[in-house]
């Protein structure tokens, strides 16, 4: 029996050629994928638990200088007393109601308030820091026969507390400054009674040295 060999027409080689070439292509791009795998996997280093790197320690906060220390101390000892305060970067804020301390509409500090102030005279005795004395009132305009507004009404309380801790209780009036902010630095809102009620006060406030 005699076999007749199949010639391939010239299309036919030139598609099996690029056949060939397509597989060898795609074993090299496999070949390639492995080396690259295999390099990657030896430069990832994976510490075990035990060998984690250190976290960065957390930075204590910094010492507060010994002025803030004192007025950390004398806010923890009036916070006892029940009063109003509240530590700023200025220094300490002892806030004091007008009902407190003076009748309304008049500057005089009322006897009940004596000893809310002894007190507060008693912790500045014991700090060289300077205090301002912060009158404030609510935005009702006042016009009397002593004060014609409301910054008047403020600046005598501040001056007349200032007297009192002098002459009373011996505070050296070179520590002591007076002012007065009216109704421009008002505590809560004007629109309610309570609201008008916590602006009329008076603020000590005790100055951090730094």
């Amino acid at each position: 029996m005699q076999v007749r060999a199949r010639s391939f027409s010239p299309v036919e080689n030139r598609e099996r050629w690029l056949i060939s070439y397509t597989d060898v292509l795609t074993i090299l791009l496999a070949l390639f994928v492995a080396i690259a795998a295999q390099t990657l996997r030896k430069t990832l280093v994976v510490l075990p638990p035990h060998e984690a790197l250190p976290s960065r320690p957390a930075v204590p906060p910094p010492e507060p200088s010994p002025s803030r220390q004192a007025l950390l101390q004398v806010e923890e000892t009036l916070k006892q007393r029940g009063l109003d305060l509240r530590l700023e970067k200025r220094g300490l804020v002892i806030s004091l109601p007008q009902t407190i301390l003076f009748p309304s509409g008049d500057e005089h500090v009322t006897p009940s308030a004596l000893p809310i102030i002894s007190e507060i005279a008693e912790a500045l005795r014991d700090l060289p820091n300077k205090v301002a004395l912060v009158g404030h009132a609510d935005s009702i305009p006042i016009h009397n026969h002593r004060f014609e507004n409301n910054w008047e009404l403020s600046a005598a309380r501040s001056l007349n507390l200032l007297n009192l801790l002098t002459t009373r209780y011996n505070i050296p009036e070179s520590r002591l400054l007076v002012q007065s902010e009216g109704s421009n630095d008002p505590k809560s809102s004007n629109e309610t009674e309570s609201g008008r009620a916590g602006n009329r006060r008076v603020e000590i406030l005790i100055l951090d040295d730094l």
